[in-house]
Protein backbone atom coordinates (compact mmCIF):
# COMPACT_ATOMS: atom_id res chain seq x y z
CA UNK A 1 0.00 0.00 0.00
CA UNK A 2 1.14 3.55 -0.75
CA UNK A 3 0.66 6.38 1.76
CA UNK A 4 1.08 9.79 0.16
CA UNK A 5 1.75 13.09 1.94
CA UNK A 6 0.76 16.28 0.13
CA UNK A 7 2.32 19.70 0.64
CA UNK A 8 0.05 22.08 2.54
CA UNK A 9 -1.00 25.38 1.05
CA UNK A 10 0.23 28.60 2.71
CA UNK A 11 -0.23 29.86 5.36
CA UNK A 12 -0.24 26.29 6.79
CA UNK A 13 3.34 25.40 7.74
CA UNK A 14 2.92 21.92 9.21
CA UNK A 15 3.36 18.59 7.45
CA UNK A 16 1.44 15.36 8.10
CA UNK A 17 4.49 13.13 8.56
CA UNK A 18 8.00 13.89 9.76
CA UNK A 19 11.01 11.72 8.78
CA UNK A 20 11.24 9.78 12.06
CA UNK A 21 7.59 8.74 11.72
CA UNK A 22 8.18 7.75 8.10
CA UNK A 23 10.77 5.28 9.41
CA UNK A 24 8.23 3.85 11.87
CA UNK A 25 5.50 3.59 9.21
CA UNK A 26 7.83 1.84 6.78
CA UNK A 27 8.10 -1.01 9.31
CA UNK A 28 4.35 -1.56 8.83
CA UNK A 29 5.02 -2.73 5.26
CA UNK A 30 3.77 0.39 3.50
CA UNK A 31 5.45 2.66 0.97
CA UNK A 32 5.63 6.38 1.81
CA UNK A 33 5.50 9.02 -0.92
CA UNK A 34 6.20 12.64 0.02
CA UNK A 35 5.36 15.54 -2.26
CA UNK A 36 8.43 17.51 -3.27
CA UNK A 37 9.03 20.20 -0.63
CA UNK A 38 6.18 19.08 1.66
CA UNK A 39 8.30 19.42 4.78
CA UNK A 40 10.24 22.58 3.95
CA UNK A 41 8.06 24.99 5.97
CA UNK A 42 8.50 22.71 9.00
CA UNK A 43 12.27 22.43 8.34
CA UNK A 44 12.31 18.83 7.09
CA UNK A 45 14.21 18.44 3.81
CA UNK A 46 13.55 16.06 0.94
CA UNK A 47 16.88 14.43 1.76
CA UNK A 48 15.76 13.70 5.32
CA UNK A 49 12.64 11.96 4.02
CA UNK A 50 14.63 9.88 1.54
CA UNK A 51 17.06 8.86 4.29
CA UNK A 52 14.04 7.76 6.36
CA UNK A 53 12.81 5.52 3.54
CA UNK A 54 10.34 7.72 1.66
CA UNK A 55 10.19 8.53 -2.05
CA UNK A 56 9.81 12.10 -3.33
CA UNK A 57 6.95 12.47 -5.83
CA UNK A 58 4.79 15.14 -7.42
CA UNK A 59 1.28 15.89 -6.20
CA UNK A 60 -0.12 14.42 -9.41
CA UNK A 61 1.76 11.16 -8.90
CA UNK A 62 0.51 10.89 -5.31
CA UNK A 63 -3.10 11.64 -6.22
CA UNK A 64 -2.99 9.11 -9.07
CA UNK A 65 -1.49 6.17 -7.19
CA UNK A 66 -1.64 6.59 -3.39
CA UNK A 67 -4.09 4.41 -1.50
CA UNK A 68 -4.06 6.77 1.49
CA UNK A 69 -3.52 10.53 1.17
CA UNK A 70 -2.55 12.66 4.16
CA UNK A 71 -3.15 16.39 4.39
CA UNK A 72 -3.66 18.53 7.47
CA UNK A 73 -6.03 21.04 5.88
CA UNK A 74 -8.85 20.05 3.49
CA UNK A 75 -7.92 22.67 0.88
CA UNK A 76 -5.74 20.46 -1.31
CA UNK A 77 -7.41 17.14 -0.54
CA UNK A 78 -10.07 15.64 -2.78
CA UNK A 79 -8.08 14.99 -5.95
CA UNK A 80 -7.08 11.44 -5.01
CA UNK A 81 -8.08 8.36 -6.96
CA UNK A 82 -11.52 6.83 -6.40
CA UNK A 83 -11.71 4.72 -3.28
CA UNK A 84 -8.70 6.32 -1.61
CA UNK A 85 -8.49 6.95 2.13
CA UNK A 86 -8.13 10.62 3.14
CA UNK A 87 -6.83 11.62 6.56
CA UNK A 88 -6.42 15.08 8.08
CA UNK A 89 -8.06 17.77 10.19
CA UNK A 90 -11.14 18.44 8.10
CA UNK A 91 -13.62 19.99 10.59
CA UNK A 92 -16.50 17.90 9.22
CA UNK A 93 -19.06 19.46 11.57
CA UNK A 94 -18.54 22.75 9.70
CA UNK A 95 -17.67 21.32 6.27
CA UNK A 96 -20.68 19.04 5.82
CA UNK A 97 -21.10 19.80 2.10
CA UNK A 98 -17.49 18.90 1.38
CA UNK A 99 -17.82 15.67 3.32
CA UNK A 100 -20.81 14.76 1.15
CA UNK A 101 -18.82 15.51 -1.99
CA UNK A 102 -16.02 13.25 -0.81
CA UNK A 103 -18.52 10.53 0.03
CA UNK A 104 -19.91 10.81 -3.50
CA UNK A 105 -16.37 10.29 -4.84
CA UNK A 106 -16.10 7.06 -2.86
CA UNK A 107 -13.44 8.27 -0.45
CA UNK A 108 -13.06 6.83 3.01
CA UNK A 109 -12.43 9.92 5.13
CA UNK A 110 -10.92 10.01 8.60
CA UNK A 111 -10.93 13.41 10.30
CA UNK A 112 -8.42 13.43 13.13
CA UNK A 113 -10.24 16.20 14.98
CA UNK A 114 -13.16 13.85 15.69
CA UNK A 115 -11.14 11.19 17.51
CA UNK A 116 -12.97 10.36 20.76
CA UNK A 117 -11.27 12.10 23.68
CA UNK A 118 -10.81 8.98 25.77
CA UNK A 119 -7.87 7.61 27.72
CA UNK A 120 -7.18 4.98 25.05
CA UNK A 121 -7.16 7.61 22.29
CA UNK A 122 -4.82 10.06 24.02
CA UNK A 123 -1.84 9.11 21.85
CA UNK A 124 -3.92 9.95 18.76
CA UNK A 125 -5.60 13.14 20.03
CA UNK A 126 -4.48 15.84 17.60
CA UNK A 127 -6.69 18.47 19.23
CA UNK A 128 -4.82 18.07 22.49
CA UNK A 129 -1.35 17.92 20.95
CA UNK A 130 -1.97 21.04 18.89
CA UNK A 131 -3.90 22.92 21.60
CA UNK A 132 -0.97 22.47 23.96
CA UNK A 133 1.23 24.40 21.54
CA UNK A 134 -1.49 26.98 20.88
CA UNK A 135 -1.84 27.76 24.59
CA UNK A 136 1.91 28.26 24.93
CA UNK A 137 2.13 30.44 21.83
CA UNK A 138 -0.93 32.49 22.83
CA UNK A 139 0.87 33.74 25.93
CA UNK A 140 4.05 34.51 24.02
CA UNK A 141 2.03 36.43 21.42
CA UNK A 142 0.29 38.34 24.20
CA UNK A 143 3.62 39.20 25.84
CA UNK A 144 5.01 40.38 22.50
CA UNK A 145 1.92 42.50 21.77
CA UNK A 146 1.50 43.95 25.27
CA UNK A 147 2.92 47.41 25.91
CA UNK A 148 4.08 46.59 29.44
CA UNK A 149 6.05 43.93 31.31
CA UNK A 150 4.61 40.58 32.36
CA UNK A 151 6.66 40.10 35.59
CA UNK A 152 6.91 42.45 38.54
CA UNK A 153 10.09 44.55 38.57
CA UNK A 154 11.64 46.42 41.47
CA UNK A 155 13.99 49.05 40.12
CA UNK A 156 15.73 52.21 41.33
CA UNK A 157 13.28 54.12 39.15
CA UNK A 158 10.28 52.55 40.89
CA UNK A 159 8.25 49.36 40.96
CA UNK A 160 6.38 47.82 38.02
CA UNK A 161 3.43 45.59 38.95
CA UNK A 162 2.96 42.20 37.27
CA UNK A 163 0.52 41.78 34.40
CA UNK A 164 -2.91 40.42 35.29
CA UNK A 165 -3.91 37.59 32.96
CA UNK A 166 -7.43 36.19 32.66
CA UNK A 167 -7.75 32.84 30.87
CA UNK A 168 -11.20 31.71 29.75
CA UNK A 169 -11.27 27.92 29.46
CA UNK A 170 -9.07 25.45 31.30
CA UNK A 171 -8.81 22.76 28.64
CA UNK A 172 -5.46 21.70 27.18
CA UNK A 173 -4.76 25.13 25.65
CA UNK A 174 -5.88 26.98 28.75
CA UNK A 175 -3.79 24.89 31.13
CA UNK A 176 -0.67 25.39 29.03
CA UNK A 177 -1.43 29.11 28.87
CA UNK A 178 -1.65 29.20 32.68
CA UNK A 179 1.70 27.48 33.07
CA UNK A 180 3.38 29.75 30.52
CA UNK A 181 1.93 32.97 31.92
CA UNK A 182 3.02 31.98 35.43
CA UNK A 183 6.54 31.23 34.20
CA UNK A 184 6.64 34.76 32.77
CA UNK A 185 5.68 36.20 36.14
CA UNK A 186 2.04 37.17 35.58
CA UNK A 187 -0.79 36.99 38.09
CA UNK A 188 -3.28 34.54 36.56
CA UNK A 189 -7.02 34.07 37.01
CA UNK A 190 -8.96 31.34 35.22
CA UNK A 191 -12.62 30.91 34.40
CA UNK A 192 -14.15 27.58 33.36
CA UNK A 193 -17.69 26.22 33.56
CA UNK A 194 -16.36 22.87 34.82
CA UNK A 195 -15.76 22.80 38.59
CA UNK A 196 -13.74 19.61 38.11
CA UNK A 197 -10.79 21.57 36.70
CA UNK A 198 -10.46 23.84 39.75
CA UNK A 199 -7.85 21.67 41.46
CA UNK A 200 -5.71 21.45 38.33
CA UNK A 201 -5.91 25.22 37.80
CA UNK A 202 -4.89 25.92 41.39
CA UNK A 203 -2.04 23.41 41.21
CA UNK A 204 -0.51 25.59 38.48
CA UNK A 205 -0.62 28.62 40.74
CA UNK A 206 -3.68 30.36 39.28
CA UNK A 207 -6.87 31.57 40.94
CA UNK A 208 -10.07 29.81 39.83
CA UNK A 209 -13.09 32.04 39.19
CA UNK A 210 -16.31 30.20 39.98
CA UNK A 211 -19.88 30.75 38.80
CA UNK A 212 -22.49 28.47 40.32
CA UNK A 213 -25.12 26.60 38.29
CA UNK A 214 -23.12 25.42 35.27
CA UNK A 215 -24.46 22.59 33.10
CA UNK A 216 -22.54 19.30 33.38
CA UNK A 217 -19.69 19.25 30.86
CA UNK A 218 -18.07 16.01 32.08
CA UNK A 219 -19.02 14.13 28.91
CA UNK A 220 -18.18 16.88 26.41
CA UNK A 221 -14.64 15.67 25.72
CA UNK A 222 -12.94 18.75 27.12
CA UNK A 223 -15.15 21.21 25.24
CA UNK A 224 -17.58 23.80 26.51
CA UNK A 225 -21.30 22.99 26.47
CA UNK A 226 -24.28 25.27 26.01
CA UNK A 227 -25.45 26.83 29.27
CA UNK A 228 -28.80 28.13 30.54
CA UNK A 229 -29.69 31.79 30.05
CA UNK A 230 -29.58 32.40 33.79
CA UNK A 231 -26.08 30.93 34.04
CA UNK A 232 -24.94 32.94 31.02
CA UNK A 233 -26.14 36.15 32.68
CA UNK A 234 -24.25 35.38 35.89
CA UNK A 235 -21.25 34.31 33.81
CA UNK A 236 -21.19 37.60 31.90
CA UNK A 237 -21.36 39.58 35.13
CA UNK A 238 -18.53 37.62 36.72
CA UNK A 239 -16.31 37.76 33.63
CA UNK A 240 -16.98 41.50 33.25
CA UNK A 241 -15.92 42.05 36.85
CA UNK A 242 -12.59 40.31 36.26
CA UNK A 243 -12.03 41.43 32.64
CA UNK A 244 -11.95 45.13 33.48
CA UNK A 245 -9.10 44.45 35.94
CA UNK A 246 -7.13 42.32 33.45
CA UNK A 247 -4.27 43.35 31.19
CA UNK A 248 -4.31 40.16 29.11
CA UNK A 249 -7.25 37.90 28.27
CA UNK A 250 -6.79 34.57 26.49
CA UNK A 251 -9.98 32.88 25.30
CA UNK A 252 -10.17 29.21 24.31
CA UNK A 253 -13.84 28.13 24.56
CA UNK A 254 -15.34 26.19 21.65
CA UNK A 255 -18.40 23.96 21.21
CA UNK A 256 -18.14 21.15 18.60
CA UNK A 257 -20.11 21.96 15.46
CA UNK A 258 -21.37 25.31 16.75
CA UNK A 259 -20.31 28.92 16.86
CA UNK A 260 -17.96 29.69 19.72
CA UNK A 261 -19.77 31.22 22.73
CA UNK A 262 -19.45 34.98 23.20
CA UNK A 263 -17.75 35.49 26.55
CA UNK A 264 -16.32 38.99 26.11
CA UNK A 265 -18.74 41.68 24.96
CA UNK A 266 -17.97 45.03 23.39
CA UNK A 267 -18.93 46.71 26.66
CA UNK A 268 -16.41 44.59 28.56
CA UNK A 269 -13.66 45.52 26.13
CA UNK A 270 -14.50 49.20 26.52
CA UNK A 271 -14.02 48.84 30.29
CA UNK A 272 -10.52 47.40 29.90
CA UNK A 273 -7.37 49.49 30.29
CA UNK A 274 -5.91 50.91 27.09
CA UNK A 275 -2.95 48.84 25.94
CA UNK A 276 -4.55 45.58 27.04
CA UNK A 277 -4.50 42.53 24.76
CA UNK A 278 -7.01 39.78 24.01
CA UNK A 279 -5.81 36.61 22.26
CA UNK A 280 -8.80 34.67 20.88
CA UNK A 281 -7.83 31.09 20.05
CA UNK A 282 -11.45 30.27 19.15
CA UNK A 283 -11.53 32.75 16.26
CA UNK A 284 -11.94 30.06 13.57
CA UNK A 285 -15.45 29.33 14.87
CA UNK A 286 -16.44 32.96 15.37
CA UNK A 287 -14.43 33.79 18.46
CA UNK A 288 -15.21 34.38 22.12
CA UNK A 289 -15.50 38.17 21.78
CA UNK A 290 -18.02 40.26 19.90
CA UNK A 291 -15.25 41.97 17.93
CA UNK A 292 -13.01 39.01 16.98
CA UNK A 293 -12.01 38.60 13.33
CA UNK A 294 -10.17 35.40 12.42
CA UNK A 295 -6.53 35.97 11.44
CA UNK A 296 -6.83 39.69 12.12
CA UNK A 297 -5.98 42.17 14.86
CA UNK A 298 -8.81 44.54 15.72
CA UNK A 299 -8.06 47.67 17.78
CA UNK A 300 -11.00 48.95 19.82
CA UNK A 301 -10.75 51.67 22.43
CA UNK A 302 -7.04 51.01 22.79
CA UNK A 303 -7.46 47.24 23.27
CA UNK A 304 -5.98 44.78 20.75
CA UNK A 305 -8.23 41.81 19.92
CA UNK A 306 -6.06 39.25 18.13
CA UNK A 307 -7.95 36.42 16.42
CA UNK A 308 -5.55 33.56 15.79
CA UNK A 309 -6.73 29.97 15.49
CA UNK A 310 -3.51 28.77 13.83
CA UNK A 311 -1.01 29.33 16.62
CA UNK A 312 0.15 25.71 16.58
CA UNK A 313 1.43 26.22 13.04
CA UNK A 314 3.81 28.91 14.31
CA UNK A 315 5.80 26.09 15.93
CA UNK A 316 5.78 24.15 12.68
CA UNK A 317 8.52 21.64 13.44
CA UNK A 318 7.33 20.43 16.84
CA UNK A 319 3.67 20.76 15.88
CA UNK A 320 4.33 18.50 12.87
CA UNK A 321 6.27 16.04 15.03
CA UNK A 322 3.50 15.50 17.58
CA UNK A 323 0.79 15.56 14.91
CA UNK A 324 2.53 12.90 12.85
CA UNK A 325 2.91 10.69 15.92
CA UNK A 326 -0.84 11.03 16.45
CA UNK A 327 -1.31 9.93 12.82
CA UNK A 328 1.07 6.99 13.26
CA UNK A 329 -0.77 5.71 16.31
CA UNK A 330 -4.14 5.97 14.58
CA UNK A 331 -2.85 4.41 11.35
CA UNK A 332 -1.79 1.33 13.30
CA UNK A 333 -5.48 0.77 14.09
CA UNK A 334 -6.52 0.61 10.44
CA UNK A 335 -3.70 -1.47 8.93
CA UNK A 336 -3.35 -5.24 8.89
CA UNK A 337 -0.13 -7.26 9.24
CA UNK A 338 0.49 -7.05 5.48
CA UNK A 339 0.24 -3.26 5.38
CA UNK A 340 -3.25 -3.19 3.88
CA UNK A 341 -6.36 -1.32 5.03
CA UNK A 342 -8.40 -3.21 7.63
CA UNK A 343 -11.27 -1.17 9.06
CA UNK A 344 -12.86 -2.40 12.27
CA UNK A 345 -15.92 -0.27 12.89
CA UNK A 346 -16.50 -2.10 16.17
CA UNK A 347 -13.53 -0.08 17.46
CA UNK A 348 -14.91 3.14 18.99
CA UNK A 349 -11.88 5.14 17.85
CA UNK A 350 -12.16 4.01 14.23
CA UNK A 351 -15.91 4.52 14.26
CA UNK A 352 -15.71 7.96 15.85
CA UNK A 353 -13.03 9.20 13.45
CA UNK A 354 -14.56 7.84 10.22
CA UNK A 355 -16.63 10.47 8.41
CA UNK A 356 -17.42 8.77 5.10
CA UNK A 357 -17.35 5.15 3.96
CA UNK A 358 -18.96 3.18 1.15
CA UNK A 359 -20.21 6.27 -0.67
CA UNK A 360 -22.02 7.89 2.25
CA UNK A 361 -21.48 9.85 5.44
CA UNK A 362 -21.30 7.44 8.37
CA UNK A 363 -20.30 9.65 11.29
CA UNK A 364 -23.20 10.02 13.71
CA UNK A 365 -22.26 13.54 14.81
CA UNK A 366 -22.07 14.78 11.22
CA UNK A 367 -25.31 13.02 10.30
CA UNK A 368 -26.95 14.69 13.28
CA UNK A 369 -26.45 18.08 11.66
CA UNK A 370 -28.86 17.30 8.83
Amino acid sequence: MIIGVLKEQAPETRVSLVPEVVTALAKLKVSIWIEDGAGVAAFFSNEAYVAAGAEIKTAAEINTAADMVLTIQPTNAGNAKAGAVLMGIYQPLFNHAQMQQWADKGYTVFSMDTIPRTTRAQSMDVLSSQANIAGYKAVLLAAYSYCRYFPMFMTAAGSIPPAKVLILGAGVAGLQAIATAKRLGAVVEVFDTRPAVKEEVMSLGAKFVEVEGAADASKAGGYAVEQSEDFQRKQREKIHEHAKKSDIIITTAQIPGRKAPILITKAMIEDMRQGSVIIDIASVTGGNTELTQDNQTVMHNGVAIIGNSALAATASSDASKVYSKNVLNFTKLILNAEGGINLNFEDDIVKGTAITYGGKIVNERVLGLR
